[in-house]
């Protein structure tokens, strides 16, 4: 990839972040702890890592984004989640893309429009 180019979500594919992932355990031999518990579990870690930058804490979205240290820190957790969502994607052999439509046609038939909307219930 061209090191001039920003990097960002509007020019990126998954399929890179699967590559760039599996390169780096592939280089560190860590394919033989990369095993679906474990990486369940380390995306469990990372997801409470990120909870707790929040925990007892009522920010509002403006005083989270107005803390560049805050911001940087929830992006370091997120980034981590991801990291490891992509490495159970990658032994597995899942498409995130795939997934992801599959997991949004059930969610649209289970939370219709007509039942839940702007925050109700409305299913009598």
């Amino acid at each position: 990839m061209n090191e001039n180019k920003i990097i960002n979500d509007q020019n990126i594919s998954i399929s890179f972040f699967k590559k760039e992932v599996k390169k780096f355990v592939e280089e560190r031999n860590w394919n033989k702890y990369h095993t679906p518990k474990n990486l369940v579990q380390a995306i469990n870690c990372e997801a409470g890592e990120l909870s707790q930058l929040l925990l007892f804490k009522d920010y509002t979205i403006e005083e989270i984004l107005n803390n560049e240290t805050l911001l940087t820190n929830i992006a370091d957790e997120i980034a981590d989640v991801f990291v490891y969502v992509i490495s159970i994607l990658n032994i597995l052999g899942l498409d995130l893309s795939q997934s992801f439509m599959n997991k949004m046609e059930k969610n649209k038939k289970k939370y219709s429009n007509k039942e839940f909307n702007n925050g109700t219930y409305y299913k009598k």
